[in-house]
């Protein structure tokens, strides 16, 4: 199977490229895109950079050039729960275009497109499923999308209020380019910033959770076939 993933930044690109697997490095012009074998799935890593364009950029890169039948992406993710602590592990149920709004012209909820029924996008259920069973203590993430560092409590109180329990600032347009495309999609996040937290408890930890994050991609991978 050739499975692309999706990876914002370098810190946390930086755990999948100290693996122990061959990597090959693709010279591939404003991409920064990496090519290695894991469980005979041919994969496809890219870093995107920050945000909904380049995720989504990247996303459709990996799907055009490349013809990845899956999409994976793993990172960090900052919390809008309080209950939630650095290094849980989540997978992403669904997640929204927190940025996303036509309702005052459409017959639409707040951050809904108009061809989904509801403000959700969905991400891949079998995939989910494999997770799961691969590690059943993993929760499940509602994850509010933008492309906006979220920091201010009243910024994590407003995605709250969406029925969201965690952000980011990638997943919405991942999955979103995913969809239109017909290829599934699964993402795993660890928290990195605590509802409390700031900019500083990023930095300290988004290396940690991003290695986290992979391991569980890494087992993933070598259940696919």
């Amino acid at each position: 199977m050739k499975v692309g993933i999706v990876i914002a930044i370098e810190r946390e690109l930086e755990a999948f490229l100290k693996s122990s697997y061959e990597i090959k490095t693709l010279n591939d012009g404003n991409f920064v895109c990496f090519q290695t074998t894991i469980n005979n799935n041919e994969v496809f890593a890219i870093k995107s950079g920050w945000g909904l364009i380049d995720a989504a950029m990247a996303t459709q890169y990996l799907i055009t050039k490349y013809g990845v039948e899956t999409i994976l992406n793993f990172g960090v993710t900052g919390a809008l729960d309080p209950s939630l602590k650095v290094s849980d592990l989540f997978y992403v149920s669904k997640c929204l275009n927190f940025d996303f709004d036509t309702s005052v012209i459409d017959d639409v909820a707040k951050h809904q497109y108009g061809d989904l029924e509801d403000e959700f996008i969905y991400l891949d259920q079998d995939l989910i499923n494999l997770i799961k069973s691969i590690y059943p203590e993993i929760k499940e993430a509602v994850d509010a999308s933008g492309d906006m560092f979220v920091e201010k409590i009243e910024d994590k109180e407003a995605r709250f209020k969406t029925g969201c329990n965690i952000c980011d600032m990638e997943i919405a347009a991942i999955a979103r380019v995913s969809m239109l495309n017909n290829v599934k999609c699964l993402s795993i996040k660890c928290i990195s910033d605590e509802y409390s937290g700031s900019g500083q408890d990023f930095e300290k930890n988004v290396r940690i959770s991003a290695q986290k994050a992979f391991q569980l991609i890494d087992k993933l991978l070598n259940h696919l076939a």
